[in-house]
């Protein structure tokens, strides 16, 4: 199956949303906004004890099998959220900490507190190796005279040792929910969260983190409104998609053939996409076409269109389409 939701054999799936499921359907959509214990109940992420179980390894000898301990590293495990049972996550080493998904809520909790955000997905991928949440701020962008761009954070957290607990600022484009990634100038869009014990210490994170989430918005803010009021024209777009996905004379005939398909699609965007009506012509819609095409229109594998559509989902909440995305910025911003 294409994509990487967490499912379970009695058909739910960790997965909730609080307005229409673009991921293939799956899971839980609520009717409103949800709190972060509500998004960890209707995900199935809540009650995992996540924990380190000492590693073995198996020495089979002419006298039979004997266990070997793995000295300094551990098997990353959680109590399955539907069976109850124990499953291996992943292989760490004697430094790693399980930052528990409670954990990861109640930080979360803190910077709805502070900001009035409100939680809009959670789940989890890889069958529990990564989980997720997302919220949705209050305040919003306005790109020009009416291209709004809303702001949400996303929290990403990995049970395998794959990465730290990271919080990501991403603003989405209201007409066509494109999901942005950009590095600007004096900015930072993404950041560790460190987990000291005592609440003072995590308001303060908190407080941290929506600072730099704010400042983050208005870099940003700046750099659209630059690009909104550059024109661009259609041969140094072409330009621009020749630098993202280079092709050479020797390269083999299906890459050509995928290259002239790409190019048609953004082109199209481009030139005719509603979604870029009210800013055609300019350095935002290049920027806005090339998200576009990364969001929904890249091929993707899957045997139906639900779950191709379900695997361009996960691409770009995971953040495989980030350094695309931030490229693109960086070769169309001004």
């Amino acid at each position: 199956m294409a994509h990487e939701i967490e499912q379970f054999t009695d058909g739910t799936a960790a997965f909730v949303s609080a307005n229409e499921s673009a991921w293939h359907k799956l899971g839980t959509v609520t009717e409103g906004a949800m709190t972060a214990e509500e998004a960890m109940r209707l995900a199935s992420l809540s009650g995992w004890n996540v924990r380190l179980l000492p590693l073995t390894a198996t020495e089979i000898t002419a006298d039979g099998t004997t266990l070997v301990e793995v000295a300094q590293h551990f098997a990353t495990a959680r109590t399955h959220p539907k069976t109850g049972r124990t499953q291996t996550l992943g292989v760490v080493g004697s430094d790693y900490h399980p930052v528990q998904n409670e954990e990861h809520a109640e930080f979360l909790n803190l910077l709805a507190d502070e900001s009035g955000a409100h939680f809009e997905t959670g789940g989890s991928l890889k069958d529990g190796r990564q989980v997720f949440l997302t919220m949705k701020m209050p305040q919003s962008l306005t790109i020009g005279r009416d291209d709004g761009v809303d702001l949400y954070i996303a929290a990403f957290n990995s049970h395998d040792g794959g990465s730290a607990f990271r919080i990501v600022v991403t603003p989405v484009r209201v007409v066509c929910a494109n999901t942005m990634r950009a590095a600007v100038q004096g900015a930072r869009s993404s950041f560790v969260v460190r987990h000291t014990a005592g609440a003072k210490a995590r308001i303060a994170q908190a407080r941290s983190a929506l600072g730099l989430t704010f400042r983050y918005a208005e870099e940003f803010d700046k750099a659209a409104q630059r690009m909104i009021e550059a024109e661009m024209t259609l041969s140094e777009l072409k330009t621009v998609v020749d630098e993202l996905w280079p092709v050479k004379a020797s390269d083999h005939a299906r890459t050509k053939t995928n290259q002239r398909q790409r190019w048609g699609a953004i082109s199209n965007l481009f030139e005719h996409a509603d979604t870029q009506a009210s800013i055609r012509g300019t350095r935002w819609a290049a920027y806005n076409a090339l998200t576009e095409y990364a969001n929904h229109v890249a091929p993707a594998r899957g045997k139906t269109d639900a779950d191709k559509a379900a695997a361009r989902a996960e691409r770009v909440i995971s953040g495989a389409a980030n350094d695309l995305m931030e490229k693109a910025f960086a070769l169309t911003t001004v």
